[in-house]
């Protein structure tokens, strides 16, 4: 039972972070302005979530291959590096204010969209309809993508 749990958990985890940031901005007791404070915590779970990803890439090539459908590549490294380096900085913009987020989520932003290009490419031309290749993570990414920069527009216009 502990192990089926955790296996989920593992196996789901970015999916459990983006809900977990919505009910975190929803909860927080902050006078910040709700899309600033929804930017944060969708921050903070996209760059745990790119870590994870990152380290998966890096340490357990074979697997993080298999769950997206790919054969094991020399790029996983770089990838696998991508990932970890725009995770950190996404964990760390948490802690900073909105001018410090404006890079990030538009690097994040425009990786994201490359990364479900990349999915989507696969998914009609290889017919690679993995879970992690063309499923709920990948509408995640998409969402991740427009709803980044949105948020700190507006966020953005809260404080002009």
């Amino acid at each position: 039972m502990i192990q089926a749990v955790i296996a989920f958990i593992l196996g789901n985890l970015p999916e459990i972070l983006f809900v977990s940031a919505f009910l975190a901005a929803a909860l927080t007791k902050s006078p910040a302005y709700y899309p600033a404070r929804l930017l944060g915590w969708l921050l903070l779970s996209a760059g745990i979530a790119y870590v994870w990803a990152g380290f998966f890439h890096i340490v357990f090539p074979h697997m993080a291959a298999a769950s997206i459908g790919w054969e094991v590549s020399p790029f996983q490294f770089e990838i696998g590096v991508a990932d970890a380096a725009i995770g950190i900085v996404a964990i760390l913009s948490f802690w900073r204010p909105l001018d410090f987020k404006a890079p990030v989520v538009g690097y994040y932003s425009l990786f994201s969209f490359g990364v479900a290009y990349g999915h989507f490419r696969e998914a009609f031309e290889a017919g690679d309809t993995s879970k992690n290749n063309f499923g709920l993570l990948l509408v995640i990414t998409l969402i991740y993508a427009v709803l980044l920069p949105v948020l700190y527009v507006l966020a953005r216009r809260k404080n002009a």
